[in-house]
Order: structure tokens, then sequence, then C-alpha cells
């Protein structure tokens, strides 16, 4: 039963391109009993009720140790796993993706960690990423219709399925092969998932719409997966690859306001990665993406990069070095995909 429920886990693991090791609590069973036999002899137990507890500073709960009948609870393999990971995995960074209600309990395994001398904060960080619920269109807490909690697997296949759709009423399967139309399929179905996920303030509440998601419109995945395609589009349309365009001595001016404005976008995005990283908020990345496609369709729409010919529509003209702005953008759009765990397609 245990290794079919994670074959199953491993599947949709796979389909959403996620990689990971598997430490359930009986990985820590024998640790939990070498911790409380730790925290017994330096003394850090006290007696409870029957209770072995262990209290820290400014935390107003102590950490069940031990229980009034010997068994070990979430407190002790927690801390067992916390022992584990700095001094055998030699973890340096630690986050813990629980919901908003463990916040406490979360504090006190941290003060606890410090005081048993299990973690030092100056070496190692700690940090608790809490996140809201997601409610359904009648803002309730997501379910079926019948009142079952949503299941992982048959949302995703319900992406699939929503996508294609998508997919032919806009003929894409008259212009993509076989192959490219699945491609496509799954990046913006899985890609939407994700993002619908990631784009909002993880310790707030939203509401899940399938129909929001998949609106090539706005802040979507939908959206910014067809305006990457798009943009890496420009260059192949005429010809060039990026690996040309690199090796080339081409100047960009930057001399248009909007070309400007479009390079100061670009710079922007350290910043954007340095802030996501000290706050553990990945909605500013998102953001940042929307407004970044929303710039270049300004650059692109008042800056020529390839000049026609009206008449026979043969290309005139190209501008190399507002080419290499457009390669610049479809480069970040596709590093900001790839930290959002969201593939990209070449067509779509």
């Amino acid at each position: 039963m245990v290794l079919s429920v994670q074959l199953e886990f491993q599947t949709i693991y796979e389909r959403l391109d996620a990689t990971l090791i598997e430490r359930g609590e009986s990985f820590y069973q024998d640790m939990m009993g070498e911790v409380v036999k730790d925290l017994e002899e330096r003394e850090f137990l006290e007696e409870d009720e029957g209770r072995k507890v262990m209290f820290a500073k400014d935390m107003p709960v102590p950490l069940t140790i031990v229980k009034s009948d010997g068994g070990y609870t979430y407190d002790t393999s927690d801390m067992a796993a916390l022992r584990h990971r700095v001094e055998q995995e030699k973890a340096d960074w630690i986050i813990y993706v629980v919901d908003a209600g463990q916040a406490q309990h979360f504090n006190t395994v941290f003060a606890c960690g410090q005081r048993a001398g299990y973690v030092d904060i100056s070496k190692v960080r700690l940090d608790h990423c809490c996140f809201g619920v997601v409610l359904g269109e009648d803002k309730k807490k997501f379910k079926t219709r019948s009142g079952d909690t949503v299941k992982l697997a048959d949302l995703l296949d319900e992406g699939l399925q929503r996508s294609m759709q998508k997919l032919l009423e806009k003929e894409r399967d008259k212009v993509l092969t076989p192959e490219e139309l699945r491609r496509a399929q799954e990046a913006v179905a899985y890609g939407c998932i994700k993002y619908a996920d990631l784009c909002h303030n993880r310790v707030h509440e939203y509401v899940f719409s399938f129909d929001r998601m998949l609106d090539d419109r706005g802040n979507t995945a939908a959206y910014l997966l067809y305006a990457l395609t798009r943009i890496r589009s420009i260059a192949r349309n005429v010809g060039l690859s990026v690996d040309v365009l690199r090796n080339e001595d081409v100047s960009v001016p930057v001399e248009h306001p909007k070309e400007r404005k479009l390079a100061k976008a670009l710079l922007r995005f350290p910043e954007v990665l340095a802030t996501m990283l000290e706050e553990l908020y990945l909605h500013p990345l998102c953001d940042y993406l929307f407004d970044l496609s929303q710039t270049f369709s300004e650059f692109y729409d008042n800056c020529y990069c390839i000049e026609k010919d009206r008449t026979t529509g043969k290309v005139v003209n190209i501008n190399k070095g507002r080419l290499l702005l457009c390669e610049a953008t479809a480069a970040i759009m596709s590093k900001g995909f790839f930290i959002l765990g969201i593939r990209t397609v070449e067509k779509m």
C-alpha cells in the first residue's frame, strides 16, 4: 500500500518536474531516541505531568519531547530532523513550507534547536514559509462538487483538457506538429496551475479559477508564455539565431525612451531576485515578469526591430541592437519561468 502511494506521488512529481528526496517520519525513528538521550543527559528536559518537555527562552509553550506513555511526538521528530539536517546533511538554509497555523510550533523548534546546540543561526538560516488557503469560486475552501478535497492528479488532468481546448480554439493544431502541440498543452496546463498558486501573496487566501488562469490576457502564465514565444520568434523569423547575435559586435544605443524603459526594467531583475530570497515571497517575481512583458510590448510597438517593404513584404532593415534587447528580455523571462518551475516552449 505504501509503495503504491509512493509511486502515485512520484508520477505527480514527474508531471510537475519536481525532484525531491523523501524523508518520512520513520527515517528519524532511531534518531529520536538519540535526541531524547542527549537532551536528558544535558538536563534540558523537565517533568510535566508525566511528560518530558523542553522550554526555550521567550517561548510560551514548551516542546513535548516524550509523552506520558513514553511515546514520541512530532516535536521529537522535528528536533531529530533539525539535528540530522544540520549535522549530517550539512544544510546551510532550511525552509519549512507549512501552513500559518504552525508558526508558534516552528518558532519553538528553532529556539530549542539553538538552545541544544543543534543549530547555529549565524551559520544556518532557518525559515518557516507559511501559506494561506485556496478557495473555490464560491469563496469557500476549494472542494469538488460532492464536497471532497480536490486531488492534484485530477486538477492536472482537467488542466490538460482545458489547455488543449484553448489551443484548438486558436487553431494551433494547424501550425504545430503533434509533438509541439503536446508540449504546448503541458506547458500551459501545468504552468498555469503553478503560476496561479505562486502569483499571489502566499500568506493570503485566493480564489482558484481555471477560466481566469487560462486567460491569455492579464497576469497569467498563459499570457506570459504566449508573450515569450512571440519574443523568441522575432529574430527566428528573419533567420537570425541567438548565438549569431551574441557573437557579433553589436551595439545597443538605448536612445529611444521605450528602449531606455525596457533596459531599466531588465536591470531590475537581480534586485527582484535578491528581495525574493530575503523575504521568501514568489509573487513579486510574477509581478515583475508581467510588468516586463508589458514594457516589452510598449518597446516593440514604438521601436522597429525589423523593417519590411510595405509593398513586397521583404525585409529591408534589421536593427540588431534592438533584437539583442528582445533576446535579453526572452532570456530573463525564461530564467524567471525556470525559477518558478514552469516549462517554456519555442512554439505555441
